[in-house]
């Protein structure tokens, strides 16, 4: 994906939004949360233009109720995978789902990737997993914030709490700039919520040890939109 690309594209609807099957989807979904004793709360989804992060993530069937809980609202979500991901025959099964491609080997870091897409489109709600596992992690990786704060995007609060059977979007955290007083705000949001598997849920902070990656992938473009 390039800025160059992305100028002459609308950004591709995902399978939500077809007309015949997205509200067959849409029934499966409310079926699953309502046989599974879930219920979706929040109205962080609403923010059509944002960053979005999810937590706690300590399992698989993450996945399965962040599908159930994206089709019972019809929701359009994006995320950047690998360029290979996208491969025949697989390519049009990850747009349809919201996938956007990134080619690391032609120098298309994930952070300058995200910060086009937002520059380009109006409306898409992109999500960053503040984690990048399952597993059990030290502290948050700070890249969906940096993404945030050059975009000038909120971040909206995903979540999924297997304790109170609850899942959905919590509010759309504008930044101050201050990583410790906004990472406490979503510490707050967060506190109290359990994961499927609680003994793999890590500190929600951030530590020098999560950005050593980042660091030489922090967005440095301009957050000037584009214009068609």
């Amino acid at each position: 994906m390039s800025k160059n690309n992305l100028q002459n594209t609308r950004l591709h609807k995902t399978i939500v939004q077809y007309p015949v099957l997205g509200p067959i989807l849409q029934y499966l979904g409310l079926g699953f949360l309502r046989l599974m004793g879930w219920k979706i709360e929040g109205e962080g989804h609403k923010v059509s233009r944002s960053v979005v992060i999810g937590a706690p993530h300590t399992s698989n069937w993450d996945f399965i109720y962040v599908m159930a809980v994206t089709f019972a609202l019809r929701l359009n979500l994006y995320w950047l995978g690998k360029h290979t991901l996208f491969k025949f025959p697989f390519y049009h099964i990850m747009r349809s789902l919201g996938g956007i491609p990134v080619d690391r080997g032609r120098g298309q870091g994930a952070a300058r990737e995200a910060l086009t897409a937002f520059k380009v489109f109006d409306d898409i709600r992109l999500v960053i997993p503040p984690e990048g596992t399952r597993s059990k992690v030290r502290a948050w990786k700070k890249g969906f914030y940096k993404i945030a704060e050059a975009a000038q995007v909120p971040v909206v609060l995903g979540f999924l709490d297997f304790k109170n059977k609850v899942g959905g979007f919590g509010p759309a955290i504008e930044l101050s700039g201050d990583m410790e007083t906004d990472i406490a705000r979503i510490r707050d949001f967060y506190a109290g919520m359990e994961g499927k598997n609680p003994e793999m849920m890590g500190p929600i902070c951030f530590t020098p040890e999560a950005d050593t990656e980042e660091s030489s992938t922090s967005p440095d473009v301009s957050t000037e939109k584009t214009t068609s």
